[in-house]
């Protein structure tokens, strides 16, 4: 299983902006509307989305990185 912070290409000490902003640089890459039928994109994208989903949530991240 690849770490969050890999997926999202930040360091695990990354602040909320930076986590914000390599997030936002992977959807606009990897969004399905701008990869019609690209089945690889669409998995990147929701890989992306799950590990933002659990690195802006403090509580998360911190459970995460325990």
């Amino acid at each position: 299983m690849k770490s969050l912070y890999y997926i999202l290409g930040v360091s695990r000490n990354a602040s909320e902006e930076e986590i914000k902003k390599a997030y936002r640089d992977i959807a606009f890459k990897f969004h399905p509307d701008r990869n019609m039928g690209d089945a690889a994109a669409e998995a990147a994208f929701k890989e992306a989305a799950n590990a933002y989903s659990i690195l802006s949530d403090p509580v998360k991240k911190a459970q995460y990185d325990r």
